[in-house]
Parts: C-alpha cells; structure tokens; sequence
C-alpha cells in the first residue's frame, strides 16, 4: 500500500500540471480527478493517478484578463491624474496600468461577511488595529498601487495610515476572486505581496468556495490554512479565529 509521502496538496499538484489551484478545486468538487481525504476535507493528491485521469482531456488556462495600456512604466503621481472610469476598479501593478470591471454581488457579499469576522475579532485581539475595505488606495514604492478587497494593520503599523492611502505593507491582505482577477491574484499580485512583505494573503474564491490562507515563510509564501464549502478553518497564527466558511458562501 502506497503511503502519504506521495500525495500532494493541491498548491503542489497545480504547479506539477501547469494548471492553477481553482482548476484543481473545481476538478475536485466535480470528481473529475482522484483524491484522498485526511480528514476535515484536507485534500491530496497522486500525481501519476491525477494525470491518468486527465489523460485525454484537453485542459487549458484562461489567459489572464488584463491588459497595459501603456508601454511607460506609470507611477502614484500619474497614478492620481488618471480619469475616473465608472464601472472599473483600477491598479497599476509595478508600473502597469490594470483596469478590472466593478466587483459582482456575490464578491461583494463575501468580502463583507469576512470583514464582518475579522473585525470582531481584531476589536479583542487587537484594538489597536484596523480593518479596511476596497476602494482604498495601498502603495509599494512608486509603481505599484492595489487596491485590495480586505487589509488589516496591527496597532503597531499605524504610521503606514496616511491621509488618502496606505503606504506600505499591511499585516494581511485579503483579496476575493472574480472570473477576471483569478490568474493575476494568484501570481501576479502574491508575487507583488510576497515582494512587499505582506506577512498574511489570503484567498477568498466564491466560485470554487474555497479560502487559501498563505503567510510568509523565509521571504516565500506558504499555506497556512486552507478549507473549501462549509470547512470550519483556524489558522494557526491567529490564536482563536475560526471561520465558518459556509456563512461566506450563502446567498
């Protein structure tokens, strides 16, 4: 009998396959491929057993949605001279302008409900602290502005709070998938996070219904905590947070 020190987690069985991680969570839920359960829906994976599964299947990637507009590397400066667009939340990720149309309902109601958890339960482990929502403009250096779904600064990060942004790393960002945003949340923005020294960055995906907690580990991200539909996740660098995945997800 096979032992556990071939499986794989989801993260891991993704970049074996050149595929993403939502990818992987859909395939699960429509049990397109072969897992095992460890328990509390822990997930994993056998790679030769995954790739027999898929063999035959044509899977491809949706290309990443979003577009520079500009060959110029832009700044924060140009950055507050652009027009407003009704209708469009826009970023520039290291000099490149990213335009990404105004959030559904559903990521909406998502993002709010897990604001909703995190606020009372930093207003007890830290009063000091603070949570923000999008739109919200957070700086790193000068070509990088994002506007996060969800951000929380510890009381001792109070100087980043300036009069019209956040500059600087928050403790955690919190960013909701949409059908558009999927690929550049999971590589573009992580790597940007990850670069800037966002300790905490989570992953909320209401279509897969599934929350990926990722902290920095020796400068690189690595999961901490993660659960999918009605999953019950405590993440272990937040003593005594718990959240109930099924109260993000109802309609």
């Amino acid at each position: 009998m096979t032992g556990r020190k071939d499986l794989l987690t989801a993260q891991a069985l993704a970049e074996a396959l050149n595929l993403s991680v939502e990818t992987i969570w859909k395939y699960t839920r429509e049990g397109r491929i072969p897992f095992v359960e460890l328990g509390s829906r822990q997930y994993r994976y056998r790679l030769g057993e995954v790739v027999e599964a898929l063999s035959g299947t044509a899977v491809r990637e949706k290309e990443s949605d979003y577009k520079g507009e500009d060959k110029k590397k832009l700044t924060y400066r140009d950055y507050l001279e652009l027009p407003e667009e009704p209708g469009y939340r826009i970023e520039i990720l290291e000099g490149i302008l990213v335009k990404e149309p105004s959030p559904s309902v559903m990521h909406q109601r998502v993002s709010r409900r897990l604001q909703r958890l995190l606020e009372d339960y930093f207003w007890e482990a830290d009063p000091g602290g603070e949570i923000f929502d999008a739109p919200l403009d957070t700086t790193f250096g000068e070509e990088t502005v994002v506007q996060p779904d969800l951000l929380y600064l510890s009381g001792e990060q109070q100087e980043l709070v300036k009069e019209t942004r956040i500059d600087g790393p928050p403790l955690l960002v919190v960013e909701v998938i949409s059908p558009a945003s999927g690929r550049r949340d999971r590589v573009r923005k992580m790597q940007i996070y990850q670069k800037a020294g966002v300790r905490h960055y989570w992953l909320a995906d209401p279509a897969n219904r599934t929350l990926e907690c990722f902290s920095l580990q020796g400068g690189l991200y690595a999961l901490a905590a993660s659960g999918m539909d009605d999953d019950l996740i405590k993440h272990p660098e937040f003593k005594g947070l718990a959240i109930d995945l099924s109260i993000l997800w109802r309609s």
